[in-house]
């Protein structure tokens, strides 16, 4: 069964998905490794995984060099949850997330990727399974390794300020102060929103805004 499998329309803004019942659920959060990263828009991935681990007490992360990332898994309900965090720098984060689907056995529809985007406004968030990669490289490399069908969770950072800005230099700066304190708010709907999925709970899907 898949992992977002859809459940009939309530109107036209709102739909549900459910996770399957196979009971193994594989999340990655998307950035770049190293201290430089910290607090970067395009590490958001990162972040939200950190802030899901701790609050549902996951062991402390694990480097695992043959896997190309840092893992760390609990059993949530009984779905055995595990995380990854990429550690082979954004644009080949596929050869991460190929390797670790295939040593625990997870199908696609039961993988979930936690990343900015670009074009969706901050303060959003949106969640969708398959599509294009919308220009983000860490996306399309993973979806180069393993197909387009993974549910994603997409994290607004747009748009870019000022206009002019290198999309590439811009996802590498680090919030402004205004969005800095609005970043708690993501972080904790995303670890609630990780949290449904992984007890099996019925997950609404329209757009959630902060701002």
């Amino acid at each position: 069964m898949a992992l977002f499998q859809r459940r009939p329309d309530y109107g036209s803004r709102l739909s549900f998905t459910t996770f399957g019942m196979n009971k193994n659920l594989l999340i990655v959060g998307l950035g770049n490794p190293g201290n430089e990263y910290n607090g970067t828009r395009h590490n958001i991935g990162f972040t939200c995984l950190d802030s899901f681990a701790s609050s549902q007490k996951f062991d402390p992360w694990a480097h695992k060099t043959d896997l190309k990332c840092l893992v760390t898994t609990q059993t949530l309900g009984d779905t055995r949850v595990i995380l990854c965090k990429p550690t082979t720098f954004m644009n080949l984060s596929g050869e991460a997330v190929q390797a670790i689907a295939h040593f625990y056995k997870i199908p696609l529809e039961q993988i979930i990727v936690v990343h900015d985007e670009l074009d969706i406004p901050f303060g959003q968030i949106r969640v969708r399974t398959g599509g294009s990669s919308a220009g983000h490289n860490g996306i399309k490399n993973i979806s180069q390794h393993l197909s387009e069908h993974y549910g994603r969770v997409r994290i607004g950072i747009g748009p870019k300020t000022p206009p002019q800005i290198d999309s590439a230099d811009f996802v590498l700066q680090r919030f402004s102060k205004s969005e800095q304190a609005h970043v708690p708010l993501i972080t904790r709907e995303v670890a609630a929103l990780l949290s449904e999925y992984a007890y099996g709970m019925p997950v609404n899907t329209e757009t959630r805004s902060f701002l």
